[in-house]
């Protein structure tokens, strides 16, 4: 994955919820920091910014690791939801027993947006196979675009007016980072590609959408739900993932050890690993920090599959991913001196 709100952003392949930002807060209330089961042990043992970019690490593996798996993309989008759920099952039980049970309309939520996430999980794992792990963790940063226009036509949430001069420099970016425009990377496929990739980013800004309409989980969330939302979106994910997954490219429920391996440590790493350290971080910076910080995903993931897939991006794909982490990180850093609502990027995949 792959952060949620200018002043609250979100981030992405983790299969995370939203990760709200109270403004400006550099500090939490003593009932919500330890609201958590990890994240309270976590916070005493390192600084927000060196957790958030441990968790940004985390997540920017979550490609490589998808693309070694070497599976089509409905296997590897159902079993990061397997295998991410013997995780947090657990951590959610913990979670219910010290907070007591969230409400039935946020739960119901979640369960709908994990649908729209199960759908972004086959997407992105079908743009990697095209484009490579390093270009498609850059694609999903669309979501930028998307989220603040269904704010617009769902909730008549007003868009700044910095967001029709940004959204065409995106656009132009994400096409030259998918070799639509300028050279493509050998032996990949940009069109379907950037096709894949964009559904990705659509399908997980509506993700990002209905999680805040139910109250996101984090501090925001009345008793503090951090797990139980993300557990509850990852069961729905694994059955969107599941159903979508069967129907287009089929899904291998047992496949050889190390394509298991590189998924476990995917939902390990990508999923459970990188929310236990972001979500309780993010509250504690300054919004447009958390968001700089989280742009370290797209950077880190490009940075892995050149050094260990062996992928080699054009130069026009780098000005692409460049044009694409800037303009996202100035819409983010807009937004939030604004207060305006615009999701920050994910990488990962969430991813």
């Amino acid at each position: 994955m792959r952060v949620d709100g200018g002043d609250r952003p979100d981030h992405g392949d983790i299969p995370p919820p939203t990760h709200p930002l109270p403004p400006d807060s550099t500090s939490l209330p003593d009932d919500l920091r330890g609201a958590s089961t990890a994240p309270g042990l976590l916070n005493r043992l390192a600084t927000p910014v060196a957790m958030v970019i441990g968790g940004s690490a985390c997540i920017s593996l979550s490609a490589m690791f998808v693309k070694l798996s070497d599976v089509n993309a409905g296997t590897a989008a159902f079993l990061r939801c397997a295998l991410a759920l013997l995780l947090l099952v657990p951590l959610a039980a913990v979670e219910l027993r010290r907070l007591g049970p969230r409400a039935r309309r946020p739960v119901l939520t979640d369960l709908a947006a994990g649908l729209l996430l199960g759908v972004d999980f086959v997407f992105w794992a079908a743009s990697i196979r095209d484009v490579g792990a390093s270009i498609a963790t850059v694609l999903l940063n669309i979501q930028v675009l998307v989220f603040p226009l269904l704010a617009r036509l769902l909730t008549r949430t007003p868009l700044p007016r910095g967001f029709w001069l940004t959204a065409p420099v995106l656009l132009a970016g994400v096409a030259l980072a998918g070799g639509a425009i300028g050279d493509p990377e050998p032996g990949s496929s940009p069109v379907t590609g950037i096709l894949y990739g964009t559904a990705a980013g659509v399908a997980f800004a509506g993700y990002l959408f209905l999680t805040r309409l139910g109250g996101a989980a984090g501090p925001r969330s009345p008793r503090g739900h951090i797990a139980v939302p993300v557990c509850t979106a990852t069961f729905s994910a694994g059955i969107a993932s599941g159903i979508l997954g069967a129907l287009w490219t089929g899904i291998d429920p047992t496949p050889d050890p190390a394509a298991l391996g590189w998924l476990a440590a995917m939902a390990a790493l990508g999923q459970v690993l990188a929310l236990l350290l972001i979500t309780p971080a993010l509250p504690r910076l300054a919004p447009a920090t958390g968001a700089a910080l989280l742009l370290l995903q797209p950077v880190l993931a490009i940075a892995t599959a050149v050094a260990f897939l062996g992928e080699r991006p054009t130069a026009t794909q780098y000005a692409g991913c460049a044009l694409v982490t800037a303009t996202v990180w100035y819409a983010t850093r807009v937004a939030g001196s604004r207060g305006a609502e615009t999701p920050a990027p994910r990488a990962a995949g969430r991813g």
